[in-house]
């Protein structure tokens, strides 16, 4: 059994298109607010758009989830207080990509367990489809699904 990962991918929670975008719409409000507003002697909404920002690019380096194939298993690690989930590949029976949800908008979860499913996701539109033995789906988001299912595919090809 080797050490090395087959693959690894990390999801960061800042790092998404929209959720930028709404930040960056509501700072510049604020500082629209500031501006235009007669009285400048509110500078609340200055310190207001700067904590907008600041909030912002803190989040663009703080990690939701850490994806790794390893020894016939998917490694999910998330923030400080997450436990590690191990997902033995040689319960798996079924591996397939797909879209995460139909909807726009979807909130970064880490081991969901709803209606049958266990969700790990923080951002982008595709996901990995994972079915094991006992009819339990996981739907894992990833922002290189191609790259993580061949690594799943030759992992669950090397079994015992």
């Amino acid at each position: 059994m080797s050490d090395k990962p087959d693959f690894i991918e990390k999801q960061y929670l800042g790092r998404e298109f929209i959720p930028i975008t709404i930040r960056l719409v509501m700072s510049m409000f604020c500082f629209a607010a500031y501006f235009f507003t007669d009285q400048r002697s509110n500078a609340l909404l200055v310190v207001v758009g700067f904590a907008i920002l600041v909030i912002s690019i803190i989040m663009g380096f703080l990690l939701h989830f850490r994806t790794r194939v390893i020894n016939k298993s998917i490694l999910l690690d998330g923030l400080w207080t997450t436990r590690l989930v191990k997902i033995d590949l040689n319960s798996i029976v079924k591996a397939e990509k797909g879209e995460y949800s139909r909807y726009l908008f979807n909130n970064p979860v880490y081991n969901l367990h709803s209606k049958g499913t266990i969700r790990f996701y923080t951002g982008g539109k595709e996901a990995i489809h994972l079915t094991d033995r006992d009819g339990l789906v996981y739907i894992i988001g990833s922002q290189h699904p191609n790259e993580f299912l061949r690594a799943i595919l030759a992992e669950m090809k090397n079994r015992p």
